[in-house]
């Protein structure tokens, strides 16, 4: 509640200081006493919204604090716990063939430690996940300019997206049929307009965890394109590197990338490259032809968009833990971690290079500058939404 109360604050002070300096400027009155009182009248405007905004921002400061916590579902021997830091999943709990549980998401034992996190560990990213090509794109004719924060070009929403703020927790139910969290955060961050989104996590099932993606752009249009960062090793977090895990992915083509990682607009066949997992193999078969690894977005094959289709299933041969995911998006980020360089993590264990896979179901990265790829335009007043389904066994999935 609180939280809410400084989000709508915050918004009101820079409506208030916005509109009341557009009135100075364009007033006859101030245009005609401009040099005798409208210069200090302006100024002591700016003043005022100056230490609101100030103001605002020590209380924010002090209410984010108070409320980052953790929270549980579990549901039998399956568990997987959250933190509203960034919406994240810390911790994933699973058997193996012979009923041993391991937590199979890399990640720290501190909350705090997250928000010093450079890797994404389990976060939902957003605003717009994935790249923009040189931090700007134009919408309806207005050119906008975002914040960089990887070389020329934004990642994951910037130096301060949706996986370094704290949400609200809106609902919080951990027992019955379908144990449950759902997280909420309001975004205004640069880009066009504001933005009301909201994260479900549900135990459903047998070992299933659904997470539904939802968000409504409030006045203006904007791009919207959001995944789950979490680094998966289904050995258990601090097993090693993942290159033994045999992966199937069901995409007959993906997006190439630029030296920046920049899609170059090209939608092309995976047969006949390192890229092709439309049949199952080791992640290991080819990824020594690749310079860091896998990082690459693949077209998931499915003819009816927002349907949930199967998008890649993974097998840890060891302790026989599948994983199968699910999606409604169009678009799968495959990363093998090649950027992971001695983070030390859960129980003082140091993730190497390859320690963990990601599989960030997404529209296209910088889909607002390539016309070609799927639209993440979301226009006011219409929902987004974007849902995955895990589902982890010891057993092969029916074909």
């Amino acid at each position: 509640m609180f939280y809410n109360i400084y989000t709508s604050g915050l918004r009101r002070i820079v409506y208030i200081c916005k509109n009341s300096l557009e009135d100075f400027r364009h007033s006859r009155k101030t245009r005609f006493f401009s040099s005798i009182c409208g210069r200090e009248m302006v100024k002591v405007s700016l003043l005022l919204c100056f230490l609101g905004l100030v103001a605002f921002g020590f209380l924010h400061g002090f209410l984010a604090a108070e409320k980052i916590g953790t929270f549980e579902l579990k549901k039998g021997n399956f568990s997987v716990k959250f933190t509203n830091w960034g919406a994240t999943i810390i911790s994933v709990v699973l058997p193996d063939k012979n009923g041993k549980l391991a937590d199979v998401v890399l990640g720290y034992d501190s909350v705090n430690d997250y928000k010093t996190d450079a890797t994404y560990f389990g976060a939902i990213v957003g605003r717009v996940a994935n790249r923009i090509g040189g931090a700007q794109f134009t919408l309806d004719g207005k050119h906008y300019k975002l914040v960089v924060n990887e070389g020329k070009n934004m990642l994951h929403g910037g130096p301060k997206g949706f996986s370094d703020v704290v949400w609200t927790v809106r609902k919080y139910m951990n027992k019955g049929p379908a144990p449950h969290i759902v997280f909420a955060y309001k975004s205004f961050d640069g880009f066009p307009g504001d933005l009301f989104v909201t994260v479900a996590y549900t135990l459903i099932g047998d070992n299933q965890l659904s997470v539904r993606m939802k968000a409504k752009a409030l006045n203006k249009a904007t791009p919207v394109n959001l995944a789950q960062h979490t680094y998966w090793n289904l050995g258990g977090h601090n097993s090693g590197d993942i290159l033994s895990e045999d992966i199937q992915i069901f995409a007959s083509n993906y997006t190439p990338v630029d030296s920046q990682l920049l899609p170059t607009g090209k939608i092309v066949s995976v047969k006949g490259t390192p890229y092709d997992f439309l049949k199952s193999h080791p992640i290991s078969s080819n990824i020594n032809k690749l310079a860091s690894g896998y990082d690459i977005n693949y077209v998931l094959d499915s003819s009816t968009r927002n349907k949930l289709k199967r998008a890649a299933i993974v097998h840890d041969k060891k302790t026989g833990r599948m994983m199968e995911l699910l999606t409604s998006a169009p678009g799968l980020q495959f990363y093998t971690s090649g950027l992971l360089k001695d983070v030390k993590g859960k129980g003082g264990f140091i993730y190497h290079k390859h320690a963990g896979l990601c599989l960030e179901t997404q529209a296209f990265p910088d889909s607002v500058n390539h016309p070609n790829f799927p639209s993440t335009i979301v226009n006011p007043g219409k929902n987004y939404k974007h849902h995955m389904l895990y589902k982890f066994s010891t057993a092969a999935p029916s074909s």
